[in-house]
């Protein structure tokens, strides 16, 4: 599905930065006048944000780890469904902020579900549309936790599971980029702007030269 346009997706723990980046990613391709369109997971669509408010927005919520992937999966599905499928086909580049490596690294890892089954549900609800490039923004969980209480973000129900659970989803995002050829570790313990640069500088080797030619 991504041979004419080209997926993107941004990846990480909490507070690694990957909404920031991304907007800051989208802005400098639109000032290079390259066709692309952004999104989030969950959400990006109207059942997707209602999934997001059930999973994120309700701290203290229980909700089985298999209830947890297969509602990701459905808001998944629509994403694909009514974004990326779309974007791709007009041969732009779509920007994700999470995607697949999200369920492999939280709900594979971090709730402890086979990954193997991860996966085949993932390749069912996408019809086994994967990114072309994926980008881990790599941070240590106190760094990032650090930085969201900076903010004044108040931890959602994935947060609030403690810094030991999120470690361990941290150490899956770099086991998963280290044996993915299309999968890259980003610094995000740099500024801002470092990260920004490290991000531009991956993409731009990454896309296809025809992408700078074109006029979106």
């Amino acid at each position: 599905m991504s041979s004419r346009g080209f997926f993107l997706v941004l990846e990480g723990i909490e507070g690694a930065g990957k909404t920031t980046q991304a907007r800051l990613l989208s802005r400098w391709m639109a000032e290079r006048r390259i066709a692309h369109c952004i999104g989030r997971e969950p959400g990006g669509t109207r059942v997707g944000e209602a999934i997001r408010d059930i999973l994120l927005d309700a701290p203290g919520t229980e909700i089985p780890a298999e209830t947890e992937l297969l509602l990701l999966l459905a808001a998944r599905a629509a994403f694909v469904h009514d974004v990326v499928r779309p974007a791709l086909m007009r041969g732009d580049v779509m920007i994700a902020d999470r995607f697949e490596l999200s369920s492999l690294a939280y709900q594979g890892c971090g709730r402890g579900l086979d990954p193997d089954a991860v996966r085949a549900l993932n390749a069912f609800a996408t019809g086994a549309v994967r990114p072309d490039l994926t980008l881990v923004l790599d941070l240590p969980v106190a760094a990032g936790l650090a930085r969201q209480n900076r903010a004044g973000k108040a931890r959602d129900r994935i947060e609030g599971e403690g810094e030991v659970w999120l470690e361990r989803v941290r150490e899956a995002y770099r086991t998963l980029a280290d044996g993915d050829d299309r999968v890259r570790l980003i610094d995000a313990s740099a500024s801002e702007a470092d990260v920004g640069r490290a991000i531009r500088k991956t993409v731009e080797d990454a896309l296809p030269e025809s992408f700078f030619r074109r006029r979106g």
